[in-house]
């Protein structure tokens, strides 16, 4: 079964690991999206792109010029997906033209995934309240809503959808369909220095704030690692603050057959999120806290959102209120004994609970199709 994929980022790497689903689950994808590279990538594992332009990070104004362009002359798009069966769109404003040419075919499915609450949809303004009622006239339309968090569904979409509309839940997780998955043996140095790990999509500028400031008080007994790529929208001092922070350094972005070797340097994994402190970061479900449990390296976590709730019923992990205090004193202390007791919580967290699967693929499709969700 043929799949139109919307996407608001070609170059995101999710989207890579979603049409590796979407394939081990049996669709046939096309991706359509824009982009924030200079030129598209020729087609993301193996389904064709269709370029849809250039956006950039934080630039709302643009990134609905590029939108509407598209809306006006969608029967581009329509040639695009011929033959699709499924229309699924990550992002609203991947939403609002996957419905657009939905709107000119009968018996497609509309799929709206989801997997952060930006700010707009929360805010009080003209255009927060505008955008808000887009994203209403829309969810009326969609035959299935796909999120990554539980807390996104409870605080979030559960009041604004339909009583019988269905909803799938897809945990961020490490793609694990080539085979039987099993943690990789990681042998690391023993500490101290202990050192902590912020991998991923770099956005939150108090935790980059934070981190340094653990560095500086541990005086070489923490260390912090970054790697990924930074959003120097959120984050216009990034490299300034990372050159000037003693015991702290950036390894630059990273390929995913990569991530052995740059866990293998971490004891701990920095799962705290301020980025749209209160609403979106107390729901979500970072993929590094996946991804750093599955390489045996222990998370951090603010005990009070989502992310602490989903280690507390696993009773793993490393819970704090007040970050830079409570870890700074509890390192201070820390020993190999105390380092092995941690890494045996994390190390007994069931796989399925940190690994997509073979099954995790054959549910979204059926889901996607049709069937239950």
């Amino acid at each position: 079964m043929k799949v139109a994929y919307f996407v608001h980022d070609l170059n995101d790497a999710a989207v890579a690991r979603r049409i590796a689903m979407m394939r081990a689950g049996g669709l046939d994808p096309v991706v359509l999206g824009f982009r924030r590279s200079p030129l598209p990538p020729a087609d993301i594992g193996g389904a064709p792109v269709v370029d849809l332009g250039r956006t950039a990070d934080a630039r709302l104004g643009q990134r609905a010029a590029a939108v509407l362009r598209n809306w006006l002359f969608a029967d581009r798009i329509a040639r695009a997906v011929e033959g699709c069966a499924i229309y699924m769109a990550r992002n609203l404003e991947s939403l609002i033209l996957a419905a657009r040419v939905a709107g000119r075919r009968r018996g497609v499915r509309l799929v709206y995934e989801c997997l952060d609450i930006h700010r707009t949809l929360l805010g009080n303004g003209t255009v927060d309240r505008l955008i808000q009622r887009i994203e209403r006239s829309h969810l009326d339309r969609i035959d299935l809503l796909v999120t990554s968090s539980p807390a996104f569904l409870s605080n979030y979409f559960t009041p604004r959808l339909a009583p019988d509309e269905p909803a799938l839940l897809v945990e961020n997780k490490v793609l694990g369909i080539a085979g039987p998955a099993a943690r990789p043996a990681l042998r690391r140095d023993p500490g101290p220095p202990w050192t902590i790990g912020w991998f991923g999509m770099l956005r939150c500028r108090r935790s980059l704030a934070m981190l340094a400031e653990l560095a500086r008080r541990g005086e070489g007994r923490i260390r912090v690692l970054i790697a990924g790529r930074p959003a120097l929208s959120e984050m216009p001092d990034f490299d300034r603050a990372v050159r000037e922070a003693d015991h702290l350094d950036y390894a630059g972005p990273y390929r995913p057959d990569e991530l052995p070797a740059l866990y293998r340097r971490t004891h701990f994994t920095w799962a705290i999120d301020y980025f749209e402190e209160g609403l979106n970061s107390s729901w979500l479900l970072p993929n590094r806290l996946y991804e750093g449990s599955f390489h045996g390296s222990v998370p951090i976590a603010l005990g009070h959102v989502e992310t602490g709730a989903w280690l507390r019923r696993r009773d793993a992990g490393i819970l704090v209120r007040d970050p830079v205090p409570e870890l700074a004193a509890l390192l201070a202390g820390f020993d190999e004994a105390r380092y092995a007791a941690e890494r045996a919580r994390v190390d007994a967290i069931p796989l399925p609970d940190l690994v997509t699967g073979q099954e995790d693929c054959a549910t979204l499709a059926a889901a996607l199709a049709g069937g239950a969700a």
